[in-house]
């Protein structure tokens, strides 16, 4: 039976691989949030293993950054999970603009590790233009899997992207191969901006 990874463990873990997510951290009152925060826009998120789609169930936070707004964010969530316990409150930085990608990876009976390339956020399930390939992979196959999408030119607008996302695959490539008890991975989305890129939400399950 699979298990849901710890947020912060997954946040740790993906970071040994240098798979770079957004600066994270659970705070226990909304004083910490402001202290993490430090003027600076954020996001707060409820983590429950009893709530699967956070944002329909008005469990993500966004721009956050007067004392005012998080503390209101943080008793609003504090109250909205009541009937989620236990779960935990995490703040991260926020990034505002960029492109949405997925990065997936998932367990196959027949040929083990997959690891999966698509654009991120809400799109993934519109246009389920995805591309997927056996673990590990080479340069040449995460060429592959940018080429061989619909939305080349949004993911891989330009070189520098095309290079960011080739280089993030082959590490959750080899992050997947050399984590067996990781059955499933889902970072999504991971943000493209700014010649650089960071992960938001991370889910990795093992079984």
């Amino acid at each position: 039976m699979s298990s849901l990874m710890d947020y912060m463990e997954a946040y740790k873990l993906l970071g040994k691989y240098g798979i770079k997510a957004l600066r994270a951290s659970y705070v226990l009152n909304s004083g910490e949030a402001v202290k993490f925060s430090n003027g600076k826009p954020i996001v707060m998120k409820l983590i429950s293993d009893k709530a699967l789609h956070k944002s329909k169930s008005g469990l993500v936070k966004l721009n956050l950054s007067s004392a005012e707004d998080i503390k209101s964010a943080y008793d609003e969530l504090v109250k909205r999970g009541q009937g989620l316990k236990p779960y935990k409150i995490l703040v991260q930085d926020q990034v505002s603009n960029g492109t949405e990608i997925i990065i997936g990876g998932n367990t196959d009976p027949q040929f083990g590790k997959l690891i999966l390339l698509g654009l991120g956020g809400i799109y993934v399930e519109v246009f389920k233009d995805v591309s997927v390939r056996v673990c590990p992979i080479t340069e040449y196959d995460a060429s592959e899997m940018i080429d061989n999408l619909k939305s080349k030119k949004i993911i891989a607008a330009d070189d520098k992207n095309e290079e960011i996302v080739k280089n993030l695959l082959i590490k959750v490539s080899k992050f997947l191969v050399q984590n067996e008890g990781i059955t499933e991975l889902d970072l999504n989305p991971i943000i493209l901006h700014d010649g650089t890129y960071d992960a938001v939400d991370l889910r990795l399950m093992k079984g």
